[in-house]
């Protein structure tokens, strides 16, 4: 027996502010709701309010987990907060909400930011924290409010991305398997210019705040938005995700078939599906459901497990693949137990 890190709890928060297929197709006549909901299997996207940031979600979500009672703010040791959309360039998010959430001072706290692949980059943190016997009880919150970069006028991103946080608690456990791991991680800056906000930061700062249009489409935006080259991150993803996969099994022994589940980074119902098939994976190992929160994110996986876990689609013992894939270029790819 060994002292191995696991995945005690998983809380997530939406906020109430939503955006239909309806509400997008009054405002972009030539779109209809059904055409939207076919090609990116999202119906609705919850949207943070003007005075609503990352770190409230986070609040939100790590509270309801508090109240399930599996675990009192008091046994908290370590704080990670995966955000691309922080409330101040400084001080560290974390350190809010430490406060907001009344951990105790000797509590470690620390930003980390990453997208689409942060959750299984957050585990792999709070997996080395647990299992080198820094901390006994890891909290990983992911929150992110896209919505707060994304122009209304532009339709290639606005139909994608919503807001939302998860709350997960990774505690220490006796166990004579690993639980969490192993891990495969990938970088590639090249693609740094497919999905950025080009202002705001130190390289581009004040912004110009000119509205552009993005090439022949219909989309505009300024350099103070969010700005995705879509094409150019589909083919990424379908060269990167498979290729991770394949690592991900050579280094853990297993056979695919050895997976009980799969769960991706929920980035959109076309390039999902066109994964699923490409890693030829049956659609009952699988998760897909964007329907009524849309791309969270670093978010989206947190959110997977829960909503898979309640609806019986994992269950103890269950071994469970997750693909975390995007902004960056970044990746990251990892096996869990569930118990």
């Amino acid at each position: 027996m060994k002292t191995c890190a696991f995945i005690k709890a998983i809380s997530s928060f939406l906020p109430s502010g939503t955006l239909t297929n309806e509400q997008l197709a009054l405002e972009f006549g030539d779109w209809k709701a059904d055409k939207i909901f076919e090609k990116t299997g999202i119906a609705t996207r919850h949207i943070a309010s003007r005075d609503e940031c990352s770190s409230d979600l986070g609040v939100a979500a790590a509270r309801q987990l508090f109240e399930s009672d599996i675990c009192s703010p008091a046994e908290i040791d370590f704080l990670l907060f995966c955000t691309q959309s922080p409330d101040y360039f400084l001080p560290t998010t974390a350190c809010l909400l430490q406060d907001r959430l009344e951990l105790r001072t000797d509590c470690g706290a620390v930003d980390f930011n990453q997208g689409c692949s942060g959750f299984v980059y957050g585990l792999a943190l709070a997996k080395s924290l647990v299992e080198t016997g820094t901390a006994t009880n890891v909290l990983l919150i992911t929150a992110e409010t896209y919505s707060k970069f994304i122009n209304p006028q532009d339709r290639s991103v606005r139909t994608i991305f919503g807001d939302g946080a998860a709350a997960t608690l990774v505690s220490s456990v006796e166990s004579r398997d690993e639980l969490i791991g192993p891990f495969i991680f990938g970088t590639d800056g090249r693609g740094a210019c497919e999905l950025i906000v080009p202002a705001g930061g130190m390289r581009q700062s004040p912004a110009s705040g000119t509205t552009v249009k993005i090439g022949d489409s219909e989309s505009w935006r300024t350099d103070r938005d969010l700005y995705m080259n879509g094409p150019e991150i589909f083919n990424f993803t379908l060269r990167t995700v498979p290729r991770a996969m394949n690592q991900l099994l050579e280094k853990s022994g297993l056979g695919q078939e050895e997976i009980d589940y799969f769960i991706l980074h929920q980035a959109n119902k076309f390039m999902l599906e066109r994964l699923r098939n490409k890693l030829k994976i049956s659609p009952e190992k699988f998760w897909l459901d964007l329907r009524t929160g849309g791309n969270t994110v670093s978010s989206t996986i947190p959110i997977a497990l829960e909503s898979a876990s309640k609806a019986g689609k994992i269950k103890t013992g269950d071994r469970v693949a997750l693909i975390g894939f995007g902004v960056g270029y970044s990746w990251a790819a990892t096996l869990m137990r569930v118990i």
